[in-house]
């Protein structure tokens, strides 16, 4: 079973292989990586569940550089998901994209990293979400104000490329949740229609 990852950025693709439970190193010759969890787990989606290749496949998300709301941030990952097919047609199972945002819910104040993901093998849609984390005020201001959480978060970290490594969940959490693992809850959700007999 031949995956694509809708993007470039490793914490994505590392955040598929832990949905899927083949987060080891793949095998040199092939690279497949054989599921580390039991192989039914890996029965409802198609093609070989035994040997699955997680592949990045760089797309455009469609929706702004910094999604705003669910909705933009849903249809990033949707549009992600359904362009792998475009960048390699009849060379992937299933397409998986990926999106992170922010957005505000109703009851709470303030604004939060919202985390969506969407698995498609081309006629199907599955969505799920990640764990939603408050930002910090002024973090949320000067995203308010138009900036991108990332060099946001690099301003603030002193660092650069924090959402190719732990990511503001990393940041936020002190390390208690990474942005893969975070990432890999969304996917995870995603995988549900293609993974259970109750959709």
């Amino acid at each position: 079973m031949r995956v694509g990852v809708g993007s470039g950025n490793p914490v994505k693709r590392r955040a598929v292989e832990q949905a899927l439970g083949i987060a080891g190193e793949p095998d040199p010759d092939s690279g497949t990586a054989t599921p580390d969890t039991e192989p039914d787990l890996l029965d409802g989606l198609p093609g070989d569940p035994e040997t699955v290749a997680v592949e990045t496949a760089p797309v455009p998300s469609g929706v702004s550089e910094q999604p705003t709301g669910h909705a933009e941030t849903i249809a990033g990952a949707e549009n992600r998901a359904a362009a792998v097919f475009d960048a390699g047609p009849d060379a992937y199972d299933l397409g998986v994209g990926i999106e992170g945002g922010v957005a505000r819910f109703d009851g709470a104040d303030g604004l939060f990293l919202v985390m969506w993901a969407a698995v498609s093998d081309g006629s199907r849609v599955g969505r799920g979400a990640g764990p939603n984390l408050e930002l910090p005020a002024a973090v949320a201001a000067r995203v308010d104000e138009g900036e991108e959480l990332g060099p946001v978060m690099d301003d603030v970290l002193d660092t650069n490329g924090v959402a190719r490594r732990g990511g503001a969940a990393g940041a936020l959490t002190n390390g208690r949740v990474s942005r893969a693992d975070a990432l890999a809850t969304a996917v995870a959700g995603a995988f549900g229609p293609f993974v259970s007999d109750l959709y």
